[in-house]
């Protein structure tokens, strides 16, 4: 079926392009980014399986407290957080900003190549720019074949040339003027590149959408919820979600945004995406209080050449609470019970920490990881939750753990294969969910059909400290350590084989942990509000980089690059 697209005629340049690279590249293509040479980053999680993961050991648990900083790159990045994990090929770092800006700089110096601003319209709908939930962030790009890849805030998909920065095409991969965004970082598989969008708060339906890399045309569209059934199903797997739908649920969207994770299994050509929240939040506004909605809050195994939903699993039937499941997805070959599985790992925001059967979605366990007080357990044989009775909320209203911020967020989890742990950045939180018996949708603004007036009773005490990174071992389904942090809104993490765990705090400390022992072995002060760390190697040198600083008044962001007895002054503030 032809699916609708929306091609920008105009092509913006870049702002800035100045400094040769080098004039023979290596190709990124379908198989650079399988074998994922460990001396560079070449994609998201640096490997189709989105693991985190580095074979690169120069840098270990007994040399670690001996890494200094080798160059730092003033970003110059205002009004917003960086997000974004950024890339390494041929000793080039690409990396994207606030307000979906690209730039390109030398891995081995810091030294601007080239940067490139699309010059979003700031400031909301009022001025003509995106309605944005959660600040004009972007979490990274995608490289293929001679090109950076980036999503922009104001939907469009934007390719450029990796040598100079220029434009070599773009698509409107969202309707012009609705209240879509993207802020996630695109992926590949088989020579497509794949974007999802964001917008649900606002009332949008969710989808994700393929474009040739090569030429930026449409190659599939799969839509994670159903639409208005008098105008057709686009596949068979709307038709099945409809039936647990009810009332007219497509005139405030539905949902299902896909904003953030996803993963590829070459060897089964299988596409995982994770789906997000229920436009509006409250059930009794989108579905008449019944139904268990899909696809929300679920993850989707996608056929990769066709976008064919291949199988599902809700991780949050009739989503009430803003309990995506779009936080990244990690592939793995592990041995349960003695034998060899082909594994799916996901920590979504409603506290429990998945292993599926990533071949047949066959659910293998769910253990709550986080402060989990909307349900008791998931239940094994159903694949359900056991919500407690209070959950489903009504006009009186209930304190609900976690909230809308997840025990899990954006922030990347890491699978290190030689110590079989993952390193989960969770936090504690709660929200007073009350279902609002005055909603009426408003364009622009947040639909959520929950708030509204009345008193609200004391809320019950969080668990301290309201951060932290846990070590989880898949396999025994049991938490081995863990370290408190003093806030909530962590960075991500990476993994290595130097038996090194990576990742910065809140207030900007960045940080090296023993990975079997949780120790910490090292950290450094650099500006709050930090992203997620990647590592590469160049001339034999193994660097550590991260982006860190979250804009406003509290000072531009920065590129951090380290290395081990590197002595580069720090920048004055």
């Amino acid at each position: 079926m032809k699916r609708l697209a929306l091609t920008l005629a105009v092509l913006l340049p870049p702002l800035l392009v100045h400094g040769p690279l080098s004039a023979q590249r290596s190709v990124v293509d379908d198989a650079a980014l399988r074998e994922a040479d460990p001396r560079e980053w070449l994609s998201h999680g640096r490997d189709p399986a989105e693991t985190y993961y580095s074979p690169l050991d120069q840098i270990d648990a007994t040399n670690v407290d001996r890494l200094g900083l080798a160059w730092s790159w003033d970003i110059e990045s205002y009004q917003g957080r960086l997000e974004a994990t950024p890339l390494v090929s041929d000793g080039v770092l690409y990396g994207t900003g606030i307000w979906s800006v690209v730039f390109a700089v030398d891995a081995r110096t810091g030294e601007e190549i080239w940067k490139w601003d699309p010059a979003i319209v700031q400031g909301g709908r009022a001025n003509s720019g995106p309605s944005v939930c959660c600040g004009p962030v972007n979490r990274g790009p995608a490289l293929y074949d001679g090109k950076v890849y980036a999503g922009l805030l104001d939907g469009r998909l934007v390719a450029l040339d990796a040598e100079t920065g220029n434009v070599v095409w773009v698509q409107q991969t969202t309707p012009v003027g609705g209240e879509y965004s993207v802020t996630m970082a695109p992926r590949i598989a088989n020579g497509n590149v794949i974007i999802g969008n964001s917008g649900a708060e606002f009332g949008v339906r969710g989808y994700v959408t393929a474009y040739d890399a090569e030429t930026g045309e449409e190659a599939w569209r799969t839509y994670t919820v159903p639409g208005n059934p008098a105008l057709g199903f686009e596949s068979p797997a709307m038709e099945f979600a409809a039936q647990t739908w009810q009332g007219n649920w497509w005139d405030l969207g539905g949902g299902g945004t896909v904003w953030d994770g996803m993963a590829f299994d070459p060897d089964a050509n299988l596409f995982y995406i994770g789906t997000g929240n229920g436009a509006p939040w409250s059930r009794e506004h989108r579905s008449d209080g019944v139904g268990d909605n899909l696809y929300l809050s679920s993850i989707l195994a996608l056929d990769a050449d066709s976008g064919e939903i291949v199988w599902y699993y809700q991780t949050t039937p009739g989503d009430d609470w803003d309990y995506t499941a779009v936080q990244n997805i990690i592939l793995a070959d592990i041995a349960i019970d003695g034998q060899e599985r082909q594994v799916l790992m996901q920590a979504p925001k409603n506290g429990f920490f998945y292993v599926l059967d990533r071949i047949t979605g066959e659910l293998l366990s769910a253990e709550a990881f986080g402060h989990v007080t909307w349900a008791y357990e998931v239940d094994m044989e159903t694949g359900r939750p056991i919500e407690v009775p209070e959950a489903r909320y009504d006009p009186t209203g209930v304190w609900l753990s976690p909230g809308p911020r997840g025990a899990h967020n954006w922030n990347p989890m890491s699978w290190n294969p030689d110590t079989g742990l993952v390193y989960l950045p969770g936090q504690h939180n709660q929200s007073f969910y009350r279902v609002n018996t005055e909603f009426e949708p408003v364009p622009g603004r947040f639909n959520l059909g929950t708030g509204g007036g009345g008193d609200r009773p004391n809320p019950p005490e969080l668990p301290e400290p309201r951060g932290f990174l846990a070590a989880i071992d898949p396999v025994t389904r049991q938490e081995l350590w863990r370290i408190p942090h003093a806030g909530s809104r962590n960075g991500g993490t990476m993994t290595t084989a130097g038996n090194l765990v990576f990742s910065a705090t809140e207030e900007g400390v960045f940080y090296a942990l023993d990975a079997t022992t949780g120790e910490r072995l090292w950290e450094m002060e650099l500006a709050p509000g930090p992203a997620t760390p990647i590592t590469y190697e160049l001339d034999g040198r193994q660097y550590v980089t991260i982006l860190s600083g979250p804009g406003g008044d509290q000072g531009a962001g920065r590129v951090w690059t380290f290395a081990l007895d590197a002595d580069a002054p720090f920048p004055e503030e």
